[in-house]
């Protein structure tokens, strides 16, 4: 079997709801998702999903290869663009290469992804995580008490502008998923959006009324020191590593004994997903995965880990066009038995839509403002 071609398209997820954090938020709600279709000489396809970033400069590394050898071409893809790194916006092409990759060599085995990476088990312990920042208490509500109806006892509020709504929206949170006999794992997103000694301040006085389970992304994703700094100085853990692009990126966080989660995000593919909770595992730390709404191919990799812990499950739908082999239910992800990672894409439907949005709207949660983590009182509001 020989990789032969690629074709790319893009579809919308229509999350019915603003979605954002405290950079901001998309108030219509719509997204792109970007999708690659890799070809190979045997007529078994591929399909990847989450950036079109460098695919032409990657492919040469792919192409007239056998893509059932996953792990050595991922290495050829980043050695093909060693010079300029594959750090930043590459690392998602190569992700989303490598999930196509391990689609086909699960598709040519006749197995869903989870079983031929040696999972026992097609369950994945989640938590919810709705990008909640622009709702409402009604909406925020509504929609937490949808995940408690499927079983999700665990929850992450994205929040870090304002103390008192982040613990009234908490207490919203403990009322309806509250576990028989126990309190709901609770955890909050301030996505990089302090300095060390606001993040202490912080988590400080919110664990004078939380049970905080973690906080994630405290400070900015390279500050190792100031990690181990903030973790030895709070009752919660610490959790960080969405947004390395690159198992190099983690080992100064490791060495420094900055992160007590391990994260690593979704969209940067199975491959990476694998060595990251490896090396986690190393230092007995649990891994993490974030974002398996539409990247979900990843959850089969969790299941085959060790050192799994609960993964970001932050919808109930799925990207317009995409029939994705799972079922959100019993507080986590129950994969299917579809040979390979488990998406059927409908090329016609996708094609002959209309719509399109963007993660990167000038007020969105994906553009970080100048004056993060340099104001002396947060009003908690958004900057235009």
């Amino acid at each position: 079997m020989r990789i032969t071609g690629y074709r790319t398209l893009r579809t919308v997820h229509d999350w019915g709801r603003p979605v954002g954090d405290v950079n901001g938020y998309i108030a219509s709600g719509l997204t792109d998702v970007p999708l690659v279709i890799l070809e190979t000489d045997e007529g078994i396809e591929g399909v990847g999903m989450g950036s079109h970033a460098d695919l032409d400069r990657l492919f040469p590394a792919l192409e007239g290869r056998d893509p059932r050898a996953v792990s050595t071409l991922y290495d050829a893809m980043l050695a093909r663009v060693f010079k300029s790194s594959h750090g930043g916006a590459t690392f998602g092409g190569v992700g989303t290469f490598d999930t196509a990759l391990w689609d086909i060599k699960a598709k040519a085995a006749g197995e869903p992804l989870w079983r031929l990476l040696g999972a026992g088990d097609r369950y994945v312990d989640g938590y919810a995580s709705g990008l909640d920042a622009a709702l409402t208490d009604d909406q925020l509500a509504a929609l937490y008490t949808e995940f408690a109806q499927r079983g999700f006892t665990a929850a992450k509020l994205k929040g870090g502008r304002n103390l008192a709504a982040d613990i009234r929206r908490f207490g919203i949170l403990s009322e309806v998923l509250a576990v028989k006999g126990g309190s709901p794992a609770l955890m909050l997103d301030a996505n990089e959006s302090w300095n060390l000694k606001q993040a202490v301040r912080y988590v400080s006085a919110l664990e004078e009324s939380v049970d905080l389970t973690w906080i994630e992304e405290p400070l900015r994703r390279w500050d190792a020191q100031g990690h181990a700094r903030l973790s030895a100085s709070i009752k919660a853990a610490v959790a960080t590593g969405e947004n390395l692009t690159g198992l190099e990126m983690y080992r100064p966080l490791l060495d420094a004994g900055a992160a007590d989660v391990v994260q690593a995000g979704a969209v940067w593919g199975i491959t990476h997903f694998l060595r990251v909770a490896v090396a986690a595992h190393s230092r007995d730390l649990p891994v993490s995965p974030v974002g398996l709404t539409a990247n979900h191919a990843v959850a089969a990799a969790a299941a085959a880990v060790p050192n799994h812990l609960s993964a970001e499950v932050q919808d109930f739908g799925s990207p317009f066009g995409l029939s994705l082999d799972q079922e959100l239910a019993e507080g986590g992800i129950v994969l299917g038995d579809r040979p390979g990672v488990g998406i059927e894409v409908d090329e016609a439907a996708i094609s002959s839509a209309q719509g399109s949005g963007s993660w990167q709207e000038p007020g969105g949660p994906h553009v970080r403002s100048l004056r993060t983590g340099l104001r002396l009182v947060d009003n908690g509001h958004w900057e235009k």
